[in-house]
């Protein structure tokens, strides 16, 4: 029988769907039937990936698109699973990235009037007036589908606003009597295409292209130029020619090479001003949501500042205020190309060499700070984060996968791994803790040959359910190495108390309700629940053959290996 859940998933497949990640419930017998079918019938839809958790169903979806830039889709049963999703549909929306949710919803009949009527319980009291409106608020586009008739039309809907930009997530719900419509097999339809990167005005783009050669000094601030992988080289050119310092402000991947003497800093929550910024009299923010924070650290008054952005009005926040002088709302890659096609014809100023001195200088003296932090404690004192990433570093592949949710050692994580190829790091782009293990799942699923290092803070390991993620990676063969930065605790709520009371109670003793010591055995509930390589290293003279035998349980057995490293306590 063809239904609506069977045109649904071809609907998908049509698309460019390549899986389906999973949690289903009462509300998707059509659904479970018509995937039993077309694998009896070797029909060719996504794959099925089955999630015991909503949360990691999402993260997966994410990570993969984060990779190939393209959605997914996500099954969950009724406002439960649309609820359990919560802290990844967050991330989702505030990182952009597209997927497509599709939630099923509670019978709308009760005595047998249709096919897929209740016969539940639970039926009456999954029953919510607003279901679409628990997600409301973070997705790009709701619907329901109301009819089989169209259905192939509302996915290709969603799937377009999905991929337009500024990118999101789409939710769409269908009760089980619609999903279970009887239908006639229709004809493949091509979906709808997502609207074309957009682009600067020439006036616009010449306008930015004098400010910038006339300026003496400035500064590009970006925080998610390079999840447009073509923006990266065009910004390197813009910035080679004209000797522009770069600042990534809260990066939330790698947006310009950290081994290229432009790249200044990059800056978080630490309360210091950033002298280049401070001195900046032309400053073009391209794709930032907050490109410094105005109470510890800002540009000049006097600067001139531009901004370019995918998303430029950031419409979902209700507080957005930054002094620039000019807003435009375009593709990253695009304005940058048109840029630099006008730079091209354009006399450089002389003061050029002088300022690419200076920076060169400047970023020259940057990494010999920081390698100075790099070597290994005494063997018997506790790991440092700057050794631990530095270990890491040393035995990367070129074109491994890095997923970042260090959390409290996000900056010394990219400052350490020195990243230069874009799209080489994943982070969430947002403040839900726990997407770590399923991007990492995702991103391996989109390249099985790249090998995926998953850098972790313990308490963002604990919200990962972590024994989902470890199943699932068993059970689909997506090896990763994951590392565990344990601090015993929660160290950013204590840093924020700190940083807001710095005299206060709170900063000056322990017991502050953030600490987990003694930690749970985090590689033993890996080890437990998908067969990983497990290891706990408490002193600095076991991590390095520590990570020689987790990197080759990863690349040659082809299963998971999680490290759990001590770090110095909250």
């Amino acid at each position: 029988m063809y239904t609506t859940s069977t045109a649904f998933l071809d609907a998908l497949q049509e698309a460019g769907v390549s899986y389906i990640f999973a949690n289903f419930g009462s509300d998707h017998p059509a659904i479970i039937e018509a995937l039993a079918n077309a694998k009896a019938r070797g029909r060719s839809l996504p794959r099925l990936v089955t999630c015991p958790n909503e949360m990691v169903a999402l993260s997966a979806a994410h990570g993969f698109a984060q990779v190939t830039g393209r959605a997914q889709a996500v099954v969950v049963h009724v406002e439960c699973g649309t609820q359990s999703l919560g802290g990844a549909v967050h991330n989702a929306a505030n990182g952009r990235i597209p997927a497509l949710i599709f939630a099923g919803a509670s019978p709308f009949t009760q005595r047998g009037e249709m096919f897929g009527s209740r016969n539940e319980y639970i039926h009456w009291i999954q029953d919510v007036r607003d279901q679409r409106g628990l997600v409301r608020g973070y997705v790009k586009h709701d619907n329901e589908i109301r009819t089989g008739h169209n259905v192939k039309q509302i996915v290709r809907r969603a799937m377009q606003a999905a991929h337009s930009d500024p990118q999101g997530p789409v939710y769409l719900v269908g009760a089980r009597e619609v999903m279970e419509q009887p239908l006639n097999e229709e004809e493949r339809e091509s979906h709808s295409i997502p609207l074309s990167a957009s682009a600067l005005a020439p006036a616009d783009a010449a306008y930015v292209a004098n400010m910038l050669t006339d300026a003496k000094m400035p500064v590009v601030v970006t925080s998610y130029l390079g999840r447009r992988k073509a923006a990266v080289p065009e910004l390197v050119a813009l910035c080679q020619r004209l000797a522009v310092g770069v600042i990534e402000s809260v990066p939330c991947c790698m947006n310009y090479p950290q081994n290229d003497p432009m790249y200044q800093a990059n800056q978080w929550n630490e309360a210091l001003q950033n002298p280049l910024l401070a001195e900046a009299d032309v400053v073009l923010i391209i794709d930032s949501d907050v490109p410094w924070i105005p109470t510890i650290n800002q540009p000049s008054p006097s600067a001139r500042i531009v901004h370019i952005d995918v998303d430029p009005l950031k419409e979902r926040m209700p507080l957005w205020s930054f002094p620039v002088e000019r807003s435009y709302r375009a593709d990253a890659a695009t304005a940058l190309r048109q840029i630099n096609d006008i730079l091209q014809a354009m006399p450089v100023n002389p003061q050029v060499d002088r300022r690419r001195s200076r920076l060169v200088t400047a970023h020259n003296e940057r990494r010999r700070l920081l390698r100075a932090k790099e070597p290994l404690a005494d063997p018997a004192g506790v790991v440092t984060p700057e050794a631990l990433t530095t270990a890491v570093r040393e035995r990367l592949d070129l074109d491994a996968l890095v997923v970042n949710e260090g959390i409290s050692n996000y900056k010394t994580i990219i400052d350490h791994l020195e990243l230069s190829r874009p799209g080489s790091m994943l982070c969430s782009g947002a403040g839900s803790l726990g997407y770590n293990g399923g991007a990492a799942i995702g991103a391996k699923l989109a390249r099985p040959d790249q090998f995926v290092a998953c850098l972790t803070g313990d308490g963002s390991y604990m919200f990962s359910a972590p024994s989902t993620v470890h199943w699932m990676a068993r059970h689909y063969e997506t090896p990763f190495l994951q590392v565990i930065y344990n601090n015993r605790g929660w160290k950013s709520p204590k840093l924020s108390t700190q940083a807001l009371r710095p005299n206060g109670a709170a900063g000056r003793r322990d017991g502050i309700g953030v600490e987990f010591d003694p930690p749970p055995d985090y590689a033993g509930i890996a080890a437990a629940a998908g067969g990983a390589f497990a290891r706990t290293i408490k002193r600095a003279g076991e991590l390095h053959q520590a990570l020689d035998e987790a990197f080759d349980v990863v690349r040659t057995e082809r299963r998971c290996a999680v490290l759990d490293v001590w770090l110095q306590a909250l």
